[in-house]
């Protein structure tokens, strides 16, 4: 089956995505404060190979650009923001129609699945403090039925 990446249209989709969703987050009010202490200058492009990785593309982030843990660290450590999560989540159902993905139901539910995952698990799961981030964590892959359990095969 054509992984989640290849139908979204590989990676110069995947990076027009991360390129509208960022364009969103910065206009939002309460999702761009994230983004208010600095955010590296090819975000973007580093986002999409992140989000390539995980929906079943090249292993270009991990191989080549950072960690999952060095990522769930990032976001890590800024105690429960529900509502930043809520509104990042409709930034990039709003990108997902900017990008030129929203036309596939099944693609659109796919994607929104995942980064509603990704943004309320992932991410989220360590409010307290990004110390308490595990230094192996792997970046998990997600699939049309959801996330590939680690080892599955």
């Amino acid at each position: 089956m054509q992984s989640i990446y290849a139908a979204a249209g590989g990676f110069p989709a995947i990076l027009r995505l991360a390129a509208a969703w960022h364009e969103r987050v910065l206009a939002d009010e309460v999702v761009a404060h994230a983004f208010s202490h600095g955010y590296h200058p090819d975000h973007s492009r580093r986002l999409a190979a992140y989000w390539a990785e995980a929906l079943g593309g090249p292993r270009t982030f991990t191989q080549s650009l950072g960690t999952e843990s060095a990522v769930v660290a990032m976001h890590s450590g800024n105690g429960e923001h529900s509502e930043m999560d809520r509104r990042a989540i409709a930034c990039f159902d709003q990108a997902l129609a900017d990008a030129g993905m929203a036309d596939d139901p099944k693609l659109r539910q796919a994607l929104h699945d995942y980064f509603a995952w990704a943004t309320t698990t992932t991410m989220s799961r360590y409010p307290g403090s990004a110390a308490d981030v595990p230094e192996d964590l792997s970046l998990l892959q997600w699939s049309w039925d959801g996330l590939i359990e680690p080892g599955a095969p």
